[in-house]
């Protein structure tokens, strides 16, 4: 990064990853669930100078805070608060979006709900949308849901790699970065991941939402992007989102699971065009009363945690 600022939220600083501070224009890029804003050095610098990217971690990650009180901030309302704070810090009214999984859900969030909507000039979705595949969550969920602890760097970066295949990262070299950015060292001299291992009571903790009537309300341009392997949003869900918002702009990576690393030309260039396009929009409406994945999801993790309490 090429500089940080910190932004105060109540008793909680989030750290703002900042590459090009100078640029003309500013995009917004948020990282996935356990993840933190350096995942978007690559794409910072393929995107050019004439973007200043604020890339913020969010609280219980990278150089944030962690929360005191995670049933309360680790939440999806805590993290749209903490998202309108960095715009207000920044003096931004609106800026585009750039999400990877849980950072497109909030910006979904954000560009659906009518007090927040105006914030979001376009929003571009990184493997993520309105409907996510059940077993691919729960996978989640179970990974993230327990701690983990490693003997040895090597161990953590083996761990690392296999777990994050999907991103399409290549090389050692790259592999080597992702761990130093994502490694903590404990007390005891052992080593772990650098997220609060509570992050994920929010699948616990956090409120249902009807996901695809927040698809349809948003009114700003829309991309989303696929991993051609992911496990969490499905191709079919793709086209159904296409009827929910016809102007939907969409691009499959090869070779990628969940989630394409926006790390190279091929995927970074196909945002940079979205990101300068005049708008289209096309009157659109779709029904889908299916329970949503936030609901299934949420009413899992809830069993799952009451049955733990039982034995």
């Amino acid at each position: 990064m090429d500089a940080m600022e910190l932004v105060t939220l109540k008793d909680l600083e989030i750290a703002v990853r900042i590459w090009h501070p100078e640029a003309p224009k500013t995009v917004i890029a948020w990282h996935g669930l356990a993840r933190h804003g350096g995942d978007f050095e690559n794409f910072a610098r393929i995107l050019g100078p004439e973007w200043r990217v604020l890339a913020p971690d969010t609280p219980g990650r990278g150089l944030s805070s962690w929360s005191p009180i995670p049933s309360h901030d680790y939440l999806y309302r805590s993290y749209m608060s903490v998202a309108l704070a960095v715009l207000d810090h920044f003096e931004l009214e609106r800026a585009p979006w750039v999400g990877t999984s849980m950072g497109g859900l909030l910006g979904m969030l954000l560009a659906a709900e009518a007090e927040s909507s105006h914030r979001i000039e376009r929003l571009v979705l990184n493997d993520v949308g309105p409907e996510l595949n059940p077993q691919g969550l729960m996978q989640l969920a179970l990974y993230f849901g327990r701690p983990h602890r490693f003997t040895t760097f090597a161990q953590l970066q083996a761990e690392l790699t296999e777990h994050y295949h999907g991103f399409g990262i290549e090389g050692d070299e790259a592999w080597r970065r992702l761990a130093l950015g994502s490694a903590r060292r404990l007390p005891d001299g052992s080593w772990t991941y650098h997220y609060d291992p509570r992050i994920a009571e929010q699948f616990i903790n956090d409120t249902p939402r009807d996901t695809w009537a927040d698809w349809r309300a948003i009114d700003c341009p829309l991309m989303v992007i696929r991993g051609a392997e992911s496990p969490l949003l499905d191709a079919e869900s793709v086209v159904s989102m296409a009827k929910a918002q016809p102007d939907l702009v969409t691009l499959e990576v090869p070779g990628c699971g969940h989630a394409p690393m926006l790390d190279r030309s091929s995927q970074v260039a196909p945002i940079a065009e979205f990101l300068t396009r005049p708008p289209q929009k096309s009157a659109r409406h779709v029904q889908h009363t299916e329970r949503g994945w936030w609901q299934r999801l949420i009413a899992w993790a809830r069993r799952s945690t009451a049955l733990k309490s039982a034995d």
